[in-house]
């Protein structure tokens, strides 16, 4: 068994926006362990390293969510190849084919979760994708771009097509697989990816049983648009909720910011 250790010398050696960027990704994998996303070792959250923006930070390969402390993520650029001392094996797998080739492809990524919960998955699995029918829903209509799955992310030929499915949008659900939550902060994603998830948690259970749903009206879609555009500046970066869940993250794992 391998036990994960604290590089006291990393704070020392990182700008402190690193380490702020640092900080925050480690209580998101906190947050989400303690939220009950889990897939054992696997799935990502990254975030673009300030001021490298040819770098990014992402989590030990055989750590869990819950284990993650910000000295212990590691950087690497866009290529796999570590950028920070002791580090020596290389990136692969989907944090090489899917998370540094969108930062590779999209210099307005910033952060990048990448989730299998047993929701998004079973709305990627949906045909008709995820509809409109909560208010947590309608918060992604016409945002989301879809990706049909091609098996698991070890091939460089598999970064491409996710790229070019994913074109401008920020969310995309992968059919048969999961979600890609994409956005300009970490709290900005975070708040993003709980309210995808919570909008699949309830398609999933509307539709069980094949009771026939409700759709909202265009016209309240389209007045639901304007007040999100009204309030971004409120919501920015994650706003309250994120600024909440920081607290609530220094309560349950107060080592996250190791």
């Amino acid at each position: 068994m391998s036990v994960q250790t604290v590089d006291t010398s990393v704070r020392a050696s990182v700008s402190e926006a690193e380490w702020k960027t640092r900080v925050e990704l480690a209580a998101a994998h906190r947050l989400l362990a303690h939220f009950g996303v889990c897939d054992l070792t696997h799935n990502h959250l990254t975030a673009r390293v300030p001021g490298e923006p040819g770098h990014m930070l992402i989590k030990g390969a055989d750590a869990m969510f819950e284990e993650v402390t910000a000295s212990a993520l590691e950087k690497y650029d866009f290529d796999g190849n570590p950028a920070q001392p002791g580090l020596e094996k290389r990136l692969a797998g989907g944090g090489l084919i899917i998370h540094a080739g969108l930062f590779a492809a999209r210099a307005d990524i910033q952060c990048i979760f990448h989730t299998h919960t047993p929701a998004t998955i079973g709305v990627a699995c949906q045909k008709h994708g995820l509809l409109p029918i909560t208010q947590h829903g309608i918060r992604f209509h016409g945002k989301i771009a879809y990706h049909d799955f091609g098996g698991f992310e070890f091939d460089m030929k598999q970064r491409a097509p996710l790229i070019r499915d994913l074109g401008d949008r920020n969310i995309a659900l992968l059919r048969n697989h999961g979600s890609l939550v994409c956005g300009g902060s970490v709290g900005e994603v975070f708040v993003a990816h709980h309210n995808l998830n919570m909008a699949c948690e309830a398609q999933v259970a509307a539709l069980a049983g094949g009771s026939e749903v409700i759709h909202i009206a265009p016209e309240v879609v389209a007045y639901m648009a304007d007040q999100s555009r009204r309030n971004a500046e409120r919501a920015s970066g994650g706003g309250k909720d994120w600024t909440s869940c920081l607290r609530l993250a220094a309560r349950i794992a107060p080592d996250f910011s190791d």
